[in-house]
């Protein structure tokens, strides 16, 4: 496909996406279906230019002054396709797959290279988003936007029950790897610019050994800081696809005992096979539908884990689309839903143990809100500031938290190179 013809094939799928309200990954996937003709490099450039245009809808809109899908594909695609005012104009010529010649509007906004101001830079989330997360980066809130506007990296773990960091990066040389600033056991493949696709590192023979599954840094960190330990008895409440189960069966070094369980058999029916290629033998699975069975381990389990149902607000990066659908009214039902398995999980925990609560969120609402409200709720519990369990576990100073707590921790883009992250620690008094 010619470039013109990329950049008419986004704003068909973005139409898709803004018009008619249809995710990203299911308006691209139906494009790429009836367009038998667009070889793998066509469907990732175009892939490319509609998750930018969402990662930055409305510094994009704000620049080109208008936020139809034509006016953002065009704004989008200096950095998605790495064109030029003069190559765009060249691509928009009006044959018969490209867009319409540009207007006289079109082209100066094109460019135009100023920097973006801070209000620009805000207008890629939600209006009603940015005083609560004002709330808790303050200054440092327009950098973090912009981060969470920008490509996200590709991290794996690498899994100790079958290979090292070492073999794993040799393995995988060719794809430009490198190691992770703070888990031990990640590599990373930076964003691709422009044009570039990312490596599709599930397709190579070393990920169908069970040496690596994908898991951003930051996921990595929380589940290295449960300090699950061989023999422990650990409860994964909100297993989902299994990603900590695995990272923390591989801590455990096979021995003591994993229950994985979560509310949504469908999020949860992809662990199986995972946990096969994994090596992992110290994890049983426990359904949705067994969920009842849970109250009659109470005070059994020395680390419980939950990794909560959230907004996703930290994972904007990757899923771009869903912080244009989040409504007020979602938050609330996340908070709900957040404050349920809290109160779930208070008494499974053995006196002595833990409760570790995650989030891939920066909301206030979704972290440090439900933490202040459990305490109130459990006096039974106390907070382990993080510091002290990064140095138990890491070792290594511990990073300073985005929201600038002693007590839990906000790993975010723009301060620690992960996606969004909210860890608190809670000990259950012996």
């Amino acid at each position: 496909m010619k470039p013109g013809a990329r950049l008419a094939a986004a704003v068909t799928v973005l139409t898709e996406i803004t018009v008619r309200h249809r995710p990203a990954a299911l308006a691209l996937a139906d494009w790429g279906k009836a367009s038998r003709f667009a070889g793998s490099g066509d469907r990732a450039a175009v892939g490319n230019l509609v998750y930018d245009v969402l990662r930055r809808r409305g510094s994009i809109a704000a620049r080109m002054g208008a936020s139809t899908p034509r006016a953002l594909v065009l704004g989008a695609a200096n950095r998605a396709l790495g064109l030029d005012a003069d190559a765009i104009s060249a691509a928009a010529d009006g044959s018969k797959h490209a867009l319409s010649p540009l207007t006289d509007g079109e082209r100066a906004a094109l460019e135009n290279t100023q920097p973006l101001g801070a209000d620009e830079l805000l207008a890629d989330v939600p209006t009603w988003i940015v005083p609560l997360l004002q709330s808790v980066l303050g200054d440092k809130l327009a950098a973090e936007v912009a981060a969470l506007s920008e490509r996200a990296p590709v991290d794996i773990r690498v899994n100790t029950l079958k290979a090292t960091r070492k073999q794993v990066l040799a393995e995988l040389e060719r794809l430009g790897p490198s190691e992770t600033r703070f888990s031990p056991l990640g590599i990373r493949f930076a964003a691709p610019e422009g044009a570039g696709r990312t490596p599709n590192v599930e397709a190579e023979p070393a990920h169908g050994k069970g040496w690596f599954e994908v898991q951003d840094q930051g996921s990595q960190i929380a589940a290295l800081l449960v300090d699950a330990r061989p023999g422990h008895e650990v409860l994964d409440l909100c297993a989902g696809a299994g990603g900590k189960t695995l990272a923390l069966a591989a801590a455990m070094k096979g021995e003591g005992h994993i229950i994985a369980h979560d509310s949504d058999k469908t999020r949860l029916r992809p662990i199986f096979e995972r946990l096969a290629r994994s090596g992992a033998k110290n994890v049983e699975v426990l359904a949705a539908s067994d969920a009842d069975t849970l109250a009659d381990m109470a005070g059994r389990f020395d680390r419980v884990v939950i990794d909560a149902p959230c907004t996703g607000s930290g994972t904007w990066r990757r899923r771009p689309d869903a912080k244009w659908r989040l409504k007020p009214r979602n938050l609330e039902q996340r908070q709900k839903e957040q404050q349920e398995v809290l109160a779930a999980a208070a008494p499974l925990v053995k006196p002595g143990g833990r409760l570790v609560y995650i989030t891939c969120s920066l909301l206030p609402a979704e972290n440090t809100a439900q933490i202040t409200a459990f305490l109130d709720a459990n006096p039974g519990y106390s907070l382990v500031p993080y510091g002290d369990v990064w140095r138990d576990v890491l070792r290594g100073t511990p990073p300073l938290s985005a929201d600038g707590s002693a007590d839990t921790l906000l790993l975010t883009p723009a301060q620690h190179g992960t996606d969004g992250f909210f860890i608190a620690f809670l000990a259950r008094n012996a």
